[in-house]
């Protein structure tokens, strides 16, 4: 079972003709009011991918908190373990550029009450998978970590938004998840010097720590670092429409395939497949793939090879 630990929002959608300057007002000709948030994002993205999944988070006492919360329910997701907090629902303002890059300016409401104690102990142990993200309270999230690593847990952690990681919690991780830019300010906050390319590092860190490293690059495709190996993937070749959501369909579905026990190399192909296709349309839980959809455009997509 995969147990999301995160946050919930709705996100307000403009399409605008550019991203603007500071200071700068661009038009646009429509918007489009979608349920996002990096928790729930990956919670549909493992569901749809195949696994069983359960939701930790919080939502206001809302017309926001109701949608997120039925959107959830709708593709699977066990959402017995969200509540009500005093702060209205979490929202973003996501600008989409017709190139499909993307501005996101995010509200935290409710995300702010989410704590570590809401996780049952009886959710947490060997059969679990905990999967979480940086947009709820830090602390919270290094509390959970021990606790679930205590109790024999998997610990998965997509460390975007970025921010620093004690030390110590990284001990507390299975698998880090991060794009190359949050992989290169990671790095330089351990103390790597500026410039090195960021892979190396984290070759390095997952060998030093003893847990798995996955850095998604892009148009270059996606690595995967082991303590004893490397495994690199190829982009899927797409036009792309809007990225907003493909992190969250690569951390979703690299877990869920983790949780059905597929070895590294499996599991970062598919995940590699699930954030493009991901792109493929507008919004964010709405563009997540499902299984069967990830599983036919493998056949035809670029393998993971181990790389020196």
């Amino acid at each position: 079972m995969i147990l999301v630990f995160g946050s919930l929002n709705m996100d307000l959608a403009l399409s605008v003709e550019r991203l603007p300057k500071p200071g700068e007002t661009v038009l646009g000709p429509s918007y489009v009011l979608t349920p996002g948030g990096k928790g729930a994002n990956q919670a549909v993205a493992a569901a749809r991918a195949g696994a069983e999944t359960r939701m930790i988070g919080t939502v206001g006492d809302d017309e926001f908190g109701r949608m997120a919360l039925n959107a959830l329910q709708r593709q699977g997701v066990d959402t017995s373990g969200i509540i009500k907090g005093a702060k209205p629902t979490g929202c973003a303002a996501i600008l989409v550029s017709p190139q499909a890059e993307n501005q996101i300016g995010v509200a935290s409401g409710a995300n702010l009450e989410t704590l570590a104690a809401s996780v049952p102990n009886d959710r947490l142990g060997p059969g679990t998978t905990l999967l979480m993200q940086m947009e709820v309270p830090e602390n919270e999230i290094w509390a959970l970590a021990r606790h679930a690593k205590s109790r024999g847990a998997r610990v998965v952690l997509n460390l975007a938004p970025v921010r620093p990681v004690p030390p110590a919690s990284l001990k507390d991780l299975d698998v880090l998840i991060c794009n190359e830019h949050e992989a290169a300010s990671l790095a330089t906050s351990l103390g790597a010097p500026p410039g090195r390319d960021p892979t190396q590092v984290i070759g390095a860190l997952a060998k030093g720590l003893g847990l798995t490293f996955i850095v998604t690059l892009g148009a270059r495709g996606a690595m995967a670092a082991t303590p004893t190996e490397r495994w690199l993937v190829d982009a899927l070749q797409i036009k792309p429409v809007d990225t907003t959501g493909a992190g969250d369909a690569f951390c979703g579905a690299f877990t869920a395939a983790l949780d059905r026990r597929t070895p590294i190399q499996g599991a970062l192909e598919r995940a590699n497949v699930a954030g493009a296709l991901a792109c493929m349309a507008l919004g964010a839980q709405e563009a997540l793939p499902r299984r069967q959809t990830i599983e036919e455009r493998l056949l035809s997509s670029p393998r993971a090879f181990k790389s020196a």
